[in-house]
């Protein structure tokens, strides 16, 4: 009953209720695009791309462009490039010294750093453009391509898969600008959720009409899986709201002040990387299958072998680790820990014990790694779930998927973000949250 009422106080706001159905109506946009098959291919005879794309390191990048890989579709590389030229940009801000003043030239630096994202955006989707086209020339029978496989068909196909994902980027920010929620991580979202349905009716074909486990095994994997998703939501809520506080009280017992005498508190939070070293590790893992298959070896094609399978222990195991150094690394570039022990010098704070100044800087920087340590842990157990449950449960590949890594995160994360800008704008105008309890109050004119 709540609930309802929620939606129909949802509905009263106009502004609110303009931003819901613009996003939705460019969502809808987004997903119809990812149906339209690049001109020249036969959408008939695709079913091998479908094949290759069930499981593996592509079937992972398929659930991220919510099927548009496998449908041969103008999205089909997705939003990924501009993912992969965000995070180029982010991690050249550290030792550019260009992008440093851009960083802190405001609104007009940030606007520069965003054109020079989109122009990287470009010219990474010109790199993986013809990747992809030569892929479908070894996966699709040569009947598949009604034009031949001629210059002008590669040429046109690049064009218009770079133009494709240069028009989901647009339509990202028109999301932001216009409607409700991060306009990228929507589209990433809602391109995992597209995959989710089918994913669920293959695991409960297989346990039913097949006679593997039953709906006993489905009620198992249901139970679990929102175990999972609870998980999930605890370590984003954590990112944003648990904080670990130092420095509180002075050896007399009583609270550090500074020169005004206000209380001096230092957030440190358990993980304040999010889901970045998840991405960061990802993109990172389909290197050594990417080389390892340049060569004809027997070593190189078993190294190859492991690390396609994303449900292997070699693959999930290396990915676990890069995904506790990724954490550490970006914790190291986005928690400034000498900025942070100026701050306090200047304020007029201190931490009992320490001294202001380098010292401090060294702590703060010694008590970030002790407690990054289960965080990192935490989110590296999350993104290899998928893989236990694979293996002890023995689940279908597409549904394991969904058992923690980045999808559910990515799909926890965004939810949570959304639900929040919806719940400003309800509490704004004296409304009940989505995400708070109590009596309704009277909107306010």
């Amino acid at each position: 009953m709540k609930f309802i009422n929620t939606i129909k106080n949802i509905w009263k706001i106009e502004e609110l209720k303009n931003r819901i159905l613009v996003t939705l109506g460019l969502l809808l946009v987004y997903r119809f695009g990812a149906q339209v098959v690049l001109p020249g291919i036969d959408a008939s005879q695709l079913s091998n791309l479908a094949s290759q794309t069930e499981s593996g390191l592509l079937g992972l990048l398929n659930a991220f462009t919510g099927g548009a890989f496998s449908n041969a579709s103008v999205f089909a590389l997705g939003i990924m490039p501009y993912i992969s030229a965000s995070i180029v940009v982010q991690l050249m801000g550290i030792a550019v010294p260009y992008l440093q003043k851009l960083q802190k030239e405001g609104e007009s630096g940030r606007r520069r750093i965003n054109q020079i994202t989109r122009w990287l955006t470009i010219a990474i989707t010109l790199v993986q453009g013809p990747g992809y086209i030569y892929n479908l020339f070894a996966t699709l029978p040569q009947s598949a391509f009604l034009l031949g496989n001629t210059a002008t068909f590669v040429a046109s196909s690049v064009i218009i898969l770079t133009t494709g994902t240069i028009f989901a980027m647009w339509l990202g920010e028109k999301i932001t600008d216009k409607g409700i929620g991060n306009g990228i991580s929507l589209l990433i979202m809602v391109g995992i959720i597209a995959t989710l349905p089918q994913a669920f009716i293959q695991e409960f074909a297989s346990r039913v009409f097949e006679s593997n486990g039953g709906l006993v095994m489905i009620l198992i994997e249901l139970v679990i899986w929102f175990a999972i998703i609870m998980s999930c939501i605890m370590l984003v809520m954590a990112v944003r709201q648990i904080a670990v506080q130092y420095a509180r009280r002075t050896a007399s017992g009583g609270y550090e002040k500074n020169v005004f005498g206000s209380r001096q508190y230092i957030p440190l939070k358990l993980n304040a990387s999010g889901v970045m070293p998840i991405i960061f590790a990802q993109a990172i893992m389909f290197i050594p299958a990417a080389v390892a298959g340049l060569s004809d070896g027997e070593t190189s094609q078993g190294i190859a072998a492991a690390f396609s399978d994303i449900f292997g222990f070699w693959y999930n195991l290396v990915f676990a680790l890069l995904i506790i150094v990724f954490t550490y690394f970006y914790t190291a570039i986005t928690v400034p820990t000498n900025k942070m022990a100026d701050d306090l010098k200047r304020s007029g704070g201190f931490i009992p014990g320490i001294r202001p100044g380098g010292d401090t800087a060294e702590y703060l920087d010694r008590i970030m790694s002790q407690i990054t340590l289960p965080g990192s842990i935490f989110l590296a157990l999350i993104a290899v779930f998928p893989a236990i449950v694979y293996q002890l449960l023995g689940v279908q590949q597409g549904w394991a998927l969904f058992f923690g890594g980045t999808s559910l995160l990515i799909m926890v994360g965004v939810a949570i973000d959304t639900m929040q800008q919806v719940n400003s704008y309800l509490l704004n105008r004296h409304y009940d949250g989505l995400m708070k309890t109590g009596k309704n109050r009277k909107a306010v004119a």
